[in-house]
């Protein structure tokens, strides 16, 4: 038998869901990479492998980037798994699990998803950093770019505000970012530009995959980001390469708040073998 999928993508970033509830789903980190090319595989930014819950959610969500690393949240992903548990189970809510905790989402009008992702973590030893330091102004600088904020949202942002973040050459400076030895557990660059108090412009290098088209965690990164240096207001559209997200960072709990599309591409069905490197 083979491995069936479902291609998926919110605003563009893409995923390969994985369905190992009922079978096993042991890959290794080159499985993964020949699957995820473009090429000669499906192609996607990341996997998101359903397994069965293990804190009494609907299911537990591993995440891999495409190159094989597990990786802690993805906004984006945990939209689309969402949809489909939403339609799988005839509900308008369900709770995904993942390594950075249990994530509630909840059907949101004109068919958008709405994803609760916790708190922002906005210590230094949270992020995490290579040691203390001030999270609102980091002493880094590469290029035209410095004094990123830092946030974790399951997994570790720096923030650039900047005038003009189509201006920015994120090829250039995002992987030279994302390895800076502050960054132990490397890290998610984002250039943002302020378009109002309650809009902005976002790109996103995102680590081990490169420039996303969205990044769901990201956005609610520079939000917490914007509000944090007095730059934005709580609830935030934020503009990225593959369309807008709606951001609230809620003031009751400190919880972040993502709305946005979630879409399926096609379904298919993979050899039940997958071979570990390209022929």
């Amino acid at each position: 038998m083979g491995i069936p999928f479902v291609k998926m993508h919110g605003l563009g970033n893409d995923f390969v869901v994985l369905d190992a509830r009922a079978r096993p789903l042991d890959w290794s980190e080159a499985g993964y990479r020949r699957v995820a090319d473009r090429r000669t595989g499906i192609g996607c930014d990341q996997f998101m492998v359903l397994r069965p819950p293990m804190r009494g959610g609907d299911v537990f969500m591993e995440i891999r980037n495409a190159d094989g690393g597990e990786v802690e949240a993805c906004g984006n992903g945990t939209r689309c798994v969402a949809a489909l548990l939403f339609d799988e189970r005839g509900r308008d809510e369900a709770a995904v699990e993942t390594v950075a905790g249990t994530l509630r989402a909840a059907r949101a009008p004109a068919g958008l998803v709405r994803v609760d992702m916790g708190p922002a973590r906005l210590g230094w030893d949270e992020i995490p950093l290579a040691g203390p330091a001030d999270t609102l102004c980091l002493d880094l600088a590469h290029g035209p770019l410095s004094g990123p904020t830092a946030t974790n949202i399951g997994n570790p942002h720096a923030t650039f505000f900047v005038e003009d973040a189509e201006g920015v050459d994120l090829e250039r400076w995002g992987p030279e970012i994302e390895h800076d030895t502050l960054f132990p557990e490397r890290a998610n660059v984002g250039v943002a530009n302020m378009q109002g108090r309650d809009a902005m412009r976002l790109r996103v290098w995102e680590r081990s995959v490169g420039i996303t088209r969205a990044c769901g965690t990201g956005a609610c990164a520079a939000t917490a980001a914007a509000v944090r240096r007095g730059l934005g207001e709580r609830r935030m559209e934020v503009l990225l390469d593959g369309g807008p997200l709606g951001i609230e960072w809620r003031e009751s709990d400190g919880h972040l708040l993502m709305t946005g599309p979630a879409a399926v591409s096609f379904r298919g069905e993979l050899e039940a073998q997958v071979p570990e490197a390209a022929p």
